[in-house]
């Protein structure tokens, strides 16, 4: 696991409960946003957050909308991540 992602948990956990709940879509999407620039892995962030909802959803949109991350990726199948793939 990258030590960004879980320090990253770790502040997101804390952070959270300040953030009204209302922003919290757009918050997690600028948390998973950073975490992805910094070159973190999409299984790391998805292992690291497996229990947050919001961090999920952040990265399902995430990665629905990055077209260069798909084709990035070689996988015979074509893969979603979705939130009811996760495990909680």
């Amino acid at each position: 696991m990258n030590e960004a992602v879980a320090v990253a948990s770790e502040i997101w956990s804390e952070l959270k409960r300040y953030v009204n709940t209302v922003d919290r879509n757009e918050a997690a999407e600028t948390v998973v946003s950073i975490l992805i620039d910094n070159d973190c892995d999409v299984d790391d962030i998805k292992d690291t957050f497996k229990g947050d909802s919001d961090i999920k959803r952040a990265l399902t949109t995430y990665l629905d909308n990055d077209k260069s991350y798909e084709d990035d990726e070689e996988v015979e199948d074509e893969e979603d991540y979705h939130e009811d793939d996760w495990e909680n």
